[in-house]
């Protein structure tokens, strides 16, 4: 051993992996860091994080507080963008431990004058780093100290505050340990509070059976805009294989004029940096982003890695794919699902460098177009490692480009994928419909290491998912379930219009729609307006103005008495925005229950009277119990309140 070692550093949190992956944050953020620091014997130690920006040179420092059972703690803020690193360090602090043997021989009533001495060297250790009234103060306590004709002062002084704080202020940090590295990625805000629409620009025409267009596209951007979105994300909008092509509702077998599934890529007419010739020009899209970031709109890509069968990589790089020995492709799989217009990519490849080259190349193209979102389709039919790459590779040179993961599949496969980078993640919420799932669901979002690196994004539907419990339900549950995406998580997002046209027609048996979009071309009347369009719009008004709703962890389900109903307490890292939500998940009939109010968690005490306010209705009621009576309709099933102490 090359350095003599006492203090021992362990279980250090947050980390992924013992620091194989980094957690995350978005700008301003805090991140709260926790070790078990302990030393031989009964020796005065201490311990800080240090953390710094990877760019920077010098490490700042935050020290750690110490709780029971040798577990310390501290935080630090993430100010700006890229990476950070934090470890933990631990030493023996002798100048407190001479401050803290003395203070108990002084309480002993014995005489000090010895210890005082010994306090002499580490008074002389401060001096070069001490301020100018410092330096006068402790120069004075060498005096007392060596005068024993000053004892009294010298013993009084010894054992003060004032010492103890320059102690601390300047330690000496003797036998040093420290933790490993750890990292913590820091996004825009965006990462953390964004609120997604999704709509098929083929279909955003306003004449019946006509292709839309990019053009089309803009004349829709005041309406996404009006209804508080600040994400428009579009299904591929490339050139779609002619070979192959599926027909309306999946069929195998397409006849003149269908248009194909826009995830089937590539044509005569370009791959993957091509646009579909019917949506317009290159020039076209870059107006439209232009003019959707003049409204706060980002424009998301789906960013799909797979090609059709007359997809320009087929022939220019057949490597790319695995062929049969009779020539042919396995089509994509995904049971019981099948693509037949899809040829998936050969990721074991001997050519793979070229191949991620040329992937990597392709999101270059588009983010120079202006694109900093991008949606991955099926991220988890491709290696982790590459994920891990490219994401990596795109962050160094721009920082602002956000990824989401669409990935419904198995629970650790998902966590895979956001801890190899992935920005955000699709859910589960999507099926979780009772109080017990929701709550469950949601605890293990926000209480458990998750927190740390995935971000979920709650979709009450999408193009491929038309969930049973949205098949013919009534304007209740859409209502209920957009409330409880937006209050739930702080990313959120919606299939559209369908979701709030009520579209919900299926396959007989499965979670499809029957017509589906993804097949076709729809016309819609965008101009019609409905009391989901306007609740929409103020429950996204309503994320915008408060800080609670902005981020997802800081969540308190709170105890009602009736499983119909579920509540739950929001609240802010600065607890200056603090919400409470009520929804009832009974579509059908009115639900009355006591609400038990998270008083520790809101800081007040029994028979302190409560302001809150409806933030939809304006309504306004005074409760002074614990305990609340609450009662929701079918017809405006949910309660936004603002709590005012």
């Amino acid at each position: 051993m090359k350095n003599q070692k006492r203090v021992v550093i362990e279980n250090v949190f947050p980390k992924l992996n013992d620091g194989d992956f980094f957690i995350k944050r978005v700008v301003n953020e805090i991140v709260s860091v926790s070790a078990d620091v302990l030393v031989d014997g009964h020796d005065v130690i201490a311990a800080s994080v240090l953390y710094k920006h990877k760019k920077a040179k010098n490490w700042q420092e935050a020290r750690m507080i110490s709780h029971q059972n040798n577990n310390w703690t501290a935080s630090f803020t993430v100010e700006k963008q890229g990476f950070y690193e934090y470890k933990v360090a631990g030493w023996v602090d002798y100048a407190l431990n001479w401050q803290h043997g003395i203070e108990r021989k002084i309480d002993d009533n014995q005489h000090v004058s010895s210890e005082l001495l010994e306090g002499i060297e580490y008074l002389k250790n401060i001096l070069p780093k001490a301020s100018a009234s410092e330096k006068e103060y402790l120069k004075n306590l060498i005096e007392a100290f060596a005068d024993a004709t000053s004892y009294l002062q010298a013993v009084t002084e010894a054992v003060s505050k004032r010492l103890h704080d320059i102690f601390t202020k300047y330690p000496e940090k003797k036998l040093i340990n420290a933790s490993k590295v750890y990292q913590v990625y820091v996004d825009r805000l965006k990462a953390r509070f964004s609120t997604w629409y999704e709509f098929f620009p083929r279909s955003a025409s306003q004449t019946e059976n006509r292709h839309g267009t990019f053009k089309d596209c803009e004349k829709l951007l005041p309406r996404v805009s009006n209804m508080g979105f600040d994400t428009l994300y579009f299904p591929p909008i490339h050139p779609i294989g002619e070979v192959n092509r599926k027909g309306k509702n999946n069929t195998t077998e397409a006849f003149e004029g269908d248009v194909g599934s826009c995830w089937g890529i590539g044509s005569k007419d370009g791959g993957h940096k091509a646009i579909h010739p019917e949506l317009g020009s290159v020039e076209d899209f870059k107006s439209l982003i232009k003019k959707a970031k003049d409204l706060n709109i980002e424009i998301a890509m789906d960013y799909a890695l797979q090609a059709a069968p007359d997809h320009p990589w087929v022939k220019e790089h057949p490597e790319w794919f695995k062929w049969r020995p009779d020539g042919t492709v396995q089509y994509a799989e995904n049971p019981p699902k099948k693509y037949q217009d899809i040829l998936p990519i050969y990721w074991e490849s001997k050519d793979f460098k070229n191949l991620w080259d040329e992937c990597l190349d392709t999101l270059y193209y588009w983010i120079d177009c202006g694109i900093h979102v991008f949606r991955v389709d099926n991220p988890h039919t491709k290696p982790y490692y590459f994920w891990n790459w490219i994401i990596a590779e795109v962050k160094a040179k721009h920082p602002d480009v956000l990824f989401l993961a669409e990935a419904f599949t198995m629970p650790k496969v998902m966590q895979q994928l956001a801890k190899h980078g992935y920005t955000q993640s699709y859910t589960y919420f999507t099926w979780r419909n009772n109080k017990f799932e929701l709550t469950e669901y949601v605890e293990e979002l926000t209480k458990t290491d998750q927190r740390e690196y995935m971000r979920p994004n709650f979709w009450p539907n999408t193009p491929d998912i038309n969930p049973f419990h949205l098949q013919g339900a009534n304007e209740s549950k859409y209502l209920q379930r957009y409330a409880l995406a937006a209050t739930l998580s702080s990313n959120i997002g919606i299939y559209g219009p369908v979701f709030e046209y009520m579209i919900s027609e299926p396959i007989i048996g499965k979670e499809e729609y029957l017509n589906s979009e993804k097949f076709q071309i729809c016309n819609y009347d965008w101009s019609k307006e409905n009391k989901i369009t306007r609740s929409i719009t103020k429950i996204n008004n309503i994320r915008l103005q408060h800080e609670a709703l902005q981020q997802t962890n800081n969540i308190r389900f709170c105890a009602i008495n009736n499983d119909n109903l579920i509540a739950f307490y929001k609240w802010n890292d600065a607890k200056t925005s603090e919400l409470l939500i009520i929804v009832n998940l009974d579509e059908h009939h009115s639900q009355q229950g006591m609400l038990q109010l998270p008083l520790g968690d809101l800081g007040i005490d029994h028979g302190h009277t409560l302001k809150v306010t409806d933030l939809i209705t304006d309504n306004t009621y005074y409760w002074q119990d614990e305990w609340n009576f609450v009662e929701l309709h079918p017809s405006l099933p949910f309660h936004i309140f603002t709590i005012d102490k």
